[in-house]
């Protein structure tokens, strides 16, 4: 599967921006899919995941309550709706996808990655 992740940009603190990732390929609902970003200086780190239908999620702490990750298997497509957004979120995120339902919460599980979009938070 090729995987292609827009809508990045420069937001202000408390901002929101919503990303998303178009799939090509293989059918894309036998993939769970993740975000996953890095900022410069550190390592990948997970953001969030969803399962094959879209009813399962799973957030890092960091972001949990501001964040909200969803799939529209008729598209072909995963959403990442970023909301009160800080200066810490600034990165580059990835989305990425694996084959099957079983959680998965780190880069090495991951085998299909986008090129990443730059996500800026500042005033």
């Amino acid at each position: 599967v090729q995987l292609q992740a827009s809508g990045g940009g420069l937001v202000q603190p408390g901002g929101s921006l919503r990303l998303s990732c178009a799939a090509s390929g293989r059918t894309f609902s036998v993939y769970r899919m993740a975000w996953f970003r890095q900022a410069p200086g550190k390592e990948r780190e997970f953001v969030a995941t969803v399962g094959l239908s879209g009813d399962s999620t799973y957030y890092a702490d960091s972001v949990k309550g501001r964040f909200s990750i969803s799939r529209a298997n008729a598209k072909n497509t995963v959403y990442l709706q970023m909301n009160s957004l800080k200066p810490g979120d600034t990165a580059v995120y990835y989305c990425a996808a694996r084959l099957g339902n079983t959680l998965a919460l780190t880069t090495t599980n991951y085998g299909y990655w986008g090129q990443g979009t730059q996500v800026t938070v500042s005033s």
